[in-house]
């Protein structure tokens, strides 16, 4: 019976968490044509409910007791960061492979004792480093592979947000360093291609002064040396008026790759009041990078399928922590950091 065989490969998958980053991990292996969505789990039983009803699944608001069911190959963590570890190491045990939300946790001692964890299982987790499956950051990096720009000496990202998020959200992020700038240290790491040695930060609170309770920061610039003396320049920023600003620039010693902002067309217009006017940036990082997570689950069910290794791992996980740690350490100092 040819569906029955098709079944049997599919890579049967629960998805912990039904708010915003779980509904895209849901959408995207509900749609997947080599995976199965079984349930998804969320305290909020309306959340869970409403999010499995319009894909057709089971839901659950028990994430436990989902991983320990046997029609589960896989599991996605879209969960608070301070339930990710758990959820990952019960899942490991109990012989299922992870694609779990960054960051691991936010303290680096917890981090690093979930890896060895992992390690001593021979867990396969795969962290969500969403940014590098985008469409051009592929490219970026083929191209870089194929020596279009020869040996690389810098990479310059910008990274700024539509406006701050809530309180709320701020208060349990682990700061912008870990919450934010994390995706651009990783960027740096993959398209460097070499691992940055020292750190130099600066921070500053121009939109909200009150973050210095928290002892957070709303604008920054990173700056990462490798032990070749390749550089890195990163700058990122909470608020940013006209959109959703992210772009990047490899250089090297044959030349420069440029990607700049997507829009939602590239018709420009030419009038008498203005010239030059285009179309506003994508709304925010589900629109930006919505191909991205698509790919990256993708990615994730293949690996799985053909048994090779995941494409990120937890110790991408612990060195973008790491380098997070170090640029708030720089940035609190005022001196640089050895990574």
């Amino acid at each position: 019976n040819h569906t029955v065989l098709l079944e049997t490969h599919m890579i049967r998958i629960a998805v912990l968490g039904a708010g915003r980053i779980g509904r895209i991990h849901a959408g995207n292996v509900a749609a997947s044509p080599n995976a199965k969505l079984v349930v998804v789990a969320d305290p909020f039983e309306k959340a869970a409910t409403a999010l499995a009803e319009r894909l057709g699944c089971e839901a659950s608001t028990n994430a436990s007791a989902v991983l320990e069911r046997d029609d589960i190959d896989a599991v996605v963590i879209g969960t608070p960061t301070d339930t990710h570890i758990t959820f990952m190491l019960q899942a490991v045990a109990k012989g299922k492979a992870v694609l779990c939300e960054k960051p691991i946790d936010l303290d680096m001692e917890k981090s690093l004792a979930a890896a060895k964890e992992v390690e001593r299982l021979g867990g396969r987790v795969m962290l969500a480093f969403n940014r590098r499956f985008d469409p051009t950051s592929q490219a970026f990096r083929k191209a870089i592979d194929a020596g279009d720009v020869g040996e690389v000496r810098q990479v310059v990202i910008s990274s700024r947000d539509p406006g701050m998020p809530p309180r709320d959200y701020v208060e349990h992020s682990g700061g912008i360093f870990r919450d934010m700038v994390i995706h651009d240290l990783d960027m740096a790491r993959w398209l460097l291609g070499e691992e940055p040695v020292e750190v130099m930060a600066m921070a500053s609170r121009l939109i909200d002064p009150s973050l210095a309770e928290l002892t957070d920061f709303d604008t920054v610039m990173v700056q990462l040396r490798t032990a070749s003396g390749k550089q890195c320049h990163i700058n990122c920023c909470r608020e940013a008026v006209y959109g959703y600003d992210q772009r990047m620039e490899v250089s090297g010693s044959k030349g420069m790759l440029l990607q700049e902002n997507l829009r939602p067309s590239t018709i420009r217009r030419w009038t008498k009041e203005a010239t030059d006017v285009r179309e506003p940036l994508l709304n925010f990082f589900l629109e930006r990078y919505e191909a991205a997570y698509k790919a990256e689950l993708e990615a994730f069910v293949e690996a799985l399928r053909t048994n090779v290794p995941l494409p990120t791992s937890v110790q991408d996980g612990l060195k973008a922590l790491r380098l997070a740690d170090c640029a708030l350490e720089s940035a609190i100092s005022g001196k640089s950091v050895k990574v």
